[in-house]
């Protein structure tokens, strides 16, 4: 539905009511004494003569006129911090302007008062405003005829009512607007949370992404270098191969982490749709590399990968990954390293294991170091946690000694 344009007076007005609402914020006591002074001059123009128009007895003297006119407008500058006493002043005035027959229309400017009590007091007050302001009115039933009462006292109840209703709907529209602005700033406040929230779940993953890419091949890398090494003097064709697997690995670690890149990149979605994550039809690539790098792994598999999902097949690639970089960290020259894979249909079950012989740490030899030793174990768990997975990692009894990682991820409800 097009949302048509408010007419240019219309936003005249608001603007001249934004300044006025703006002055008023500023300077409030000046405000207050501009609005009380021309009330003041209003009611002092009515009492030097035009009140006897409507006067019911235009005999009262001029003096006592003068001090009812002042009585009837100057409480107004007390309306917002006293806005009670100010009408109970105002109310005296006005008994004593209808009981001598004065009746003052100066008495009209208590209806102002009137509506900052509605306006800015609790809803309660209202009961004892109306009896000050319809009160007074009961004087003239004591000093005129009585047929006419209604007359005045009625219009004063309907005035009364109007005006207390005015002032109970600004009320209300300016709740509605400082809840609606109150609301604006918590979900300001929650959105920037939720910003913060995703910015530090994107750097965990991103930091878990790269310790498993540069933390494993690097690991490789070094087993290939110092094996090419040690191979350099006696056997040329051994080292040969190893700077070539070298080669290869280092082409691999690059590819993933422009991959990685990519991904992180929104200018490139086409290279980021074109290079998916490993997946455990990879594994066989991954375990060859461990296996180039020195360490010999046993691998066994049972059941179909085809039945686990994508994020799935990318955690537990990661796990064995993790493991296994471990191993070639701290297990010695001597470890093995074995990998048992069961796809069932309560999910997927992992072990890996090895023999690993350093004992110069609490990593347990081959596996993952201690919490707080490094990202292996967190960043781990935290894969297992995203699927409702178990991970427990932990050193075997010894001897032979040792470190196993066993990881349980529950099917996923939603694969048919």
């Amino acid at each position: 539905m097009p949302v048509t344009a408010p007419h240019p007076l219309t936003r005249y007005l608001q603007r001249l009511t934004q300044r006025v609402r703006a002055f008023d914020r500023r300077r409030p006591l000046l405000w207050d004494v501009l609005v009380t002074a021309f009330f003041v001059t209003a009611a002092l123009i009515d009492g030097n003569g035009g009140w006897r128009n409507t006067a019911a007895d235009p005999r009262v003297a001029q003096g006592q006129v003068f001090l009812m006119s002042l009585a009837l407008s100057v409480p107004l500058l007390w309306r917002r911090r006293h806005p009670l006493g100010a009408l109970a002043v105002m109310s005296v005035a006005t008994a004593v302007s209808n009981w001598t027959g004065a009746w003052l229309q100066a008495a009209l400017i208590q209806f102002i008062v009137v509506f900052h009590i509605a306006l800015r007091l609790p809803l309660k007050t209202l009961g004892r405003a109306a009896a000050m302001t319809v009160l007074p009115m009961a004087a003239c039933v004591f000093t005129y005829p009585k047929d006419s009462w209604y007359e005045l006292i009625v219009p004063q109840i309907w005035s009364f009512a109007l005006v207390a209703l005015a002032g109970i709907a600004v009320r209300s529209r300016q709740d509605h607007t400082q809840a609606l602005v109150e609301r604006a700033r918590q979900l300001e406040v929650e959105r920037d949370q939720q910003a913060q929230l995703a910015t530090a779940a994107e750097r965990t993953r991103i930091a878990r992404e790269m310790h498993d890419i540069i933390g494993h091949n690097l690991s490789v890398i070094t087993g290939l270098a110092d094996g090419g090494s040690y191979a350099a003097a006696k056997s040329p064709e051994r080292a040969a191969q190893a700077l070539e697997a070298i080669g290869t690995t280092s082409r691999q670690a690059l590819a993933e982490l422009r991959r990685l890149l990519d991904v992180l990149s929104d200018d490139t979605p086409a290279a980021a749709a074109r290079a998916p994550q490993p997946a455990l039809t990879d594994l066989a690539q991954l375990l060859d590399g461990v296996r180039s790098a020195g360490l010999p792994v046993r691998h066994t598999v049972r059941g179909d990968p085809a039945t686990i999902p994508a994020g799935r097949q990318l955690t537990v690639y990661r796990v064995i990954q993790e493991a296994l970089t471990n191993t070639l960290k701290h297990g010695g020259p001597h470890a093995t390293a074995t990998v048992d894979i069961a796809y069932t249909d309560d999910g997927v079950t992992v072990d890996i294991t090895d023999t690993g012989t350093d004992t110069g740490t609490d990593t347990g030899n081959g596996g993952v170091p201690a919490p707080g030793g490094g990202r292996g174990l967190t960043g781990m768990r935290e894969r297992t946690s995203l699927y409702g997975g178990t991970l427990e990692a932990g050193p075997l009894p010894r001897p032979p000694g040792g470190w196993r990682v066993h990881l349980h991820l529950p099917k996923d409800s939603e694969t048919p």
